[in-house]
């Protein structure tokens, strides 16, 4: 019964680790084979304890080694407190997604109180890697916990989850992209065939020094393999760098109906909604300037609402149409990242993209964008 349950877990561990590569193994076998795609997650055997007042319970001890390139080319531009800091951010959220597996179902496993352990290494037999070191303690088969951070997946309706550090196809050398495998559990997917038109994938340096794909503003898109899996009403975030006007980071076109999120010609995040007659569209003030941002696209009834985040600016706009046909549905049409209807190509960076098939509320919106904060800390 004890292997059964240490096997369950190990693989909810391996299904909770989408950055990079998993290993199970000790850290000598660490790049052996120089074909490792990082950040790498590296679990050693554990050990295994018996209480000795029995209950049917056993504790395992893990000692989890996390890795991540930290190239010469990396330490000019990135402090190694930096690329520290963002791998023990993955670190956490992948332990508070193990919790999370266990949260709403039958008692299984708990963490044990007080037995994390946090240690940085910096040697590790490649000087080009950086190691966090997660030692703690699961007991299996008696009561539960509870995470406390807030995620897009908590929420009902989430239709599309797409995160740059997580299920994407790319070629290693070239850094091309693809495909972008979606989160949410729907299997909405995007793609792109055309290796000229593929985006880049970059593992750190982005926001906060977290993965991102990289658009040239000439051709680099994706497209989904299935119609936009939004009815009437919906939630859009996206996180972003858009380094030029008029440029796009979310797109979905038919018969002249339409959904955009990008750029606008002032250089303002702007926002528009056609149902293919009567078009809703909000800008908010304050210029990009090519600032990391988070951006928040809300449609209900006849109105939308944008809210935009930098470091410094926080901005809202709104905008209705009382002729707006608020029973068209969009779920007729593939839609685009990076691009609208064949052009307005985004020319920046690209973190992640959320949407939800519904109008969140005001607190549902702010516990996601509170999500995003924490793991970008855009303000």
């Amino acid at each position: 019964m004890a292997i059964t349950r240490l096997t369950d877990i190990i693989t909810v561990f391996d299904s909770k680790w989408t950055y990079g590569d998993v290993k199970f193994g000790y850290e000598s076998e660490v790049n052996q084979d120089h074909d490792t795609q990082y950040p790498l997650m590296l679990v050693e055997p554990p050990e295994s304890t018996i209480p000795v007042v029995y209950n049917g319970r056993e504790e395992y001890t893990f000692e989890i080694n996390f890795y991540n390139l930290y190239s010469q080319a990396a330490q000019s531009v990135v402090t190694l407190q930096k690329r520290w800091d963002n791998l023990q951010d993955l670190a956490n959220e992948w332990l508070d997604m193990v919790l999370k597996n266990y949260q709403d179902v039958s008692v299984e496993a708990y963490l044990e109180d007080e037995s994390i352990a946090i240690e940085r290494v910096k040697e590790v037999a490649n000087d080009r890697l950086v190691q966090i070191k997660l030692t703690f303690t699961m007991s299996a088969f008696t009561k539960c916990f509870r995470p406390v951070s807030h995620y897009p997946s908590d929420y009902s309706d989430l239709k599309v989850w797409l995160k740059s550090d997580s299920g994407v196809t790319f070629d290693i050398a070239s850094k091309r992209v693809s495909a972008w495998a979606d989160q949410s559990g729907n299997s909405s997917n995007v793609a792109q065939a055309t290796a000229a038109n593929q985006p880049l994938r970059y593992g750190y340096d982005g926001i906060n020094d977290k993965a991102y794909l990289d658009f040239d503003g000439t051709n680099d898109d994706f497209v989904s393999g299935s119609n936009l899996p939004i009815t009437t009403d919906f939630t859009i975030f996206e996180v972003s760098k858009i380094n030029q006007l008029n440029d796009v980071v979310f797109g979905w076109y038919r018969s002249n109906a339409a959904i955009l999120i990008g750029s606008g010609a002032g250089g303002f995040i702007t926002a528009s909604v056609s149902d293919g007659t009567n078009t809703i569209t909000a800008t908010t003030s304050g210029h990009l300037n090519a600032l990391p941002h988070i951006s928040i696209l809300k449609k209900h009834n006849k109105r939308i609402d944008l809210e935009y985040y930098d470091f410094e600016n926080s901005k809202t706009a709104t905008d209705q149409n009382s002729s707006f046909d608020n029973t068209f549905a969009f779920n007729t049409a593939p839609f685009n990242v990076g691009s609208y209807n064949g052009g307005k190509y985004l020319d920046g960076q690209l973190n992640e993209l959320i949407i939800f098939n519904r109008a969140l509320s005001d607190a549902e919106i702010a516990e996601v964008r509170g999500y995003l904060n924490l793991k970008y800390k855009i303000y």
